[in-house]
């Protein structure tokens, strides 16, 4: 049998303790079925960039406006970073040095609030996020957090409640988006409303920017005054952020950013969301994404036709949040049995759960890293399969089954390697 060379040469002989963990972190992002709809697989070209020199440098200010020198080549890397933001997204600002989307979402309200305003955004349990003004959030904390909810025979955006908390509460700030929204987000419909208020209408696509990118989601651009996103999820870049605007806000939201909230931006991350970004504006990317969208609505219908519940009844775009209320099964028993069967998801919250946040009803899945190993529609039918006989094999507390998916999944997983994970062999 032939040794293979250590994937990362240099680290293995200065710290091979810490090597030997990123390999088993390669083989199992390699060998498992991640359905994490937050997650996905970089390109090789991403993952490279991030290991780059760029590292060395700082370079606090904004191209051709630092406070160090050295920046000849730091200020290029940028300005390709957000002139292919602008590019992807038709947007007319683009700030590309937010840490992460957190930090993101901080500097809007830096921008365009006050402590103590009041901001509407979608309540944490029916799919928002911590940052749209949810209580424990440093953003429910220092602002008047308004949370507005979804129906509940529908599981859609409750649009008549959307409006009348804004016409009585007045936000400064309207946020639209989420962590677990199934369907297509009505950017116009939240438009219309935040313009009646005179609110600043916040378009959090995070989850969804690959999507928009690809044209497999309606654009806010025609609609929100800032557009908010993380780089990776969708978008498939690293793990970074960005703020894009109209040019009137285009001055608030570079000084939130520095010197409001961060100091000296990290340029190999920019460096590879310049290469994500590159890679979305491909015609391939766009195959990308609406293949997202189609593998999630062939899983949402099998997994129907196994009896699961739904949220909303299906989805529009790459997330699929089940309730196993009717399974008889905790989405924490679930998780951690399907984890141990190969199949990687994460527990959440359904809407009116009665169930407590750190053991709720639900599973929370999606497409976008399977998608990138060019698992297609046919073999939806198969991860449904194995999602129903992980979550009944969970009730039942059977072991041996849950290793059985486990063994299959593997197979499958060979038969279809990674992106960016050719050294996990």
């Amino acid at each position: 049998m032939t040794a293979h060379p250590p994937a990362h040469p240099a680290l293995h002989t200065a710290d091979p303790e810490l090597a030997a963990l990123i390999g088993a972190e390669e083989r199992l992002q390699a060998d498992t079925l991640r359905l994490i709809p937050s997650e996905n697989y970089v390109s090789a070209a991403v993952l490279e960039a991030t290991g780059t020199v760029l590292q060395n440098k700082y370079s606090e200010g904004y191209a051709g406006r630092r406070y160090y020198e050295g920046q000849q080549n730091i200020d290029l890397v940028e300005t390709l970073a957000v002139e292919r933001a602008k590019a992807v997204f038709g947007v007319e600002h683009a700030n590309v040095q937010p840490y992460s989307g957190s930090p993101a979402n901080l500097a809007v309200y830096l921008a365009f609030a006050a402590p103590g305003d009041t901001v509407l955004g979608m309540s944490l349990p029916m799919g928002g996020h911590l940052t749209h003004g949810w209580g424990v959030s440093a953003t429910g904390t220092w602002f008047n957090g308004v949370q507005y909810g979804v129906r509940a025979d529908t599981g859609r955006i409750d649009f008549d409640e959307v409006r009348d908390l804004a016409r009585k509460e007045r936000p400064k700030i309207i946020f639209c988006g989420g962590t677990a929204v199934p369907r297509t987000i009505d950017f116009a419909a939240f438009g219309e409303i935040a313009r009646e208020v005179g609110a600043v209408l916040v378009a959090d696509i995070a989850h969804i920017a690959g999507l928009v990118a690809g044209g497999a989601h309606p654009s806010p651009v025609p609609h929100a005054d800032v557009i908010a996103t993380t780089t990776h999820k969708t978008l498939r870049g690293p793990r970074g952020a960005m703020l894009m605007s109209r040019a009137t806000h285009a001055k608030a939201i570079d000084k939130a950013v520095f010197p409001g909230l961060q100091g000296g931006p990290h340029n190999h991350t920019t460096a590879a969301i310049a290469v994500a970004l590159r890679e979305a504006a491909a015609p391939s990317f766009r195959d990308y994404a609406h293949a997202v969208v189609a593998n999630a609505k062939a899983l949402a219908e099998a997994l129907l036709a196994r009896g699961f519940d739904l949220v909303s009844g299906g989805t529009d775009n790459h997330l699929v949040l089940i309730d196993l209320t009717s399974k008889e099964v905790p989405g924490k028993v679930a998780a951690k049995a399907l984890d141990r069967a190969g199949i990687v998801v994460n527990y959440n919250t359904v809407p009116f759960d009665p169930r407590k946040p750190f053991d709720p009803s639900g599973i929370r899945i999606g497409t976008p890293s399977l998608t990138s190993r060019g698992l297609g529609t046919e073999r939806m039918p198969q991860v449904a399969e194995w999602i129903d006989r992980g979550v009944s094999a969970a009730a039942k507390g059977d072991e041996e089954a849950l290793a059985a998916i486990r063994t299959e999944v593997a197979d499958l997983m060979a038969a279809h390697p990674a992106p960016g994970l050719a050294s996990a062999g």
